[in-house]
């Protein structure tokens, strides 16, 4: 699956909970789904935080996978081609110096 398709089965998700519906107690705003991206941002970093070594794979893919919804959730709403976003971004970290 590449990452539009990711993109779509995301967006199918959410509209099967109807969190696109206008009532819904999950409003989709971009604020509320860039606060979300940091929230399970943050939950990726509770499996090292009294321990250097990864003890549980399985529950950090399910963070991660969190983090990769909301992120392409994120973009898509905000009409941003998160491919090329990222191929950009790329091609400018290879004429920064880095320190």
């Amino acid at each position: 699956m590449n990452v539009a398709e990711l993109t779509d089965a995301m967006h199918e998700f959410v509209r099967a909970m109807g969190w696109y519906e206008p009532d819904s107690p999950r409003p989709q705003s971009l604020r509320n789904l860039a606060i979300s991206l940091n929230l399970e941002a943050s939950e990726v970093l509770e499996h090292f935080q009294w321990n250097e070594a990864l003890e549980n794979r399985e529950e950090l893919a399910g963070e991660l996978a969190d983090v990769a919804l909301y992120l392409l959730q994120l973009a898509s709403l905000a009409g941003i081609d998160l491919e090329q976003a990222i191929l950009a971004k790329l091609k400018r970290n290879y004429q920064r110096k880095w320190d």
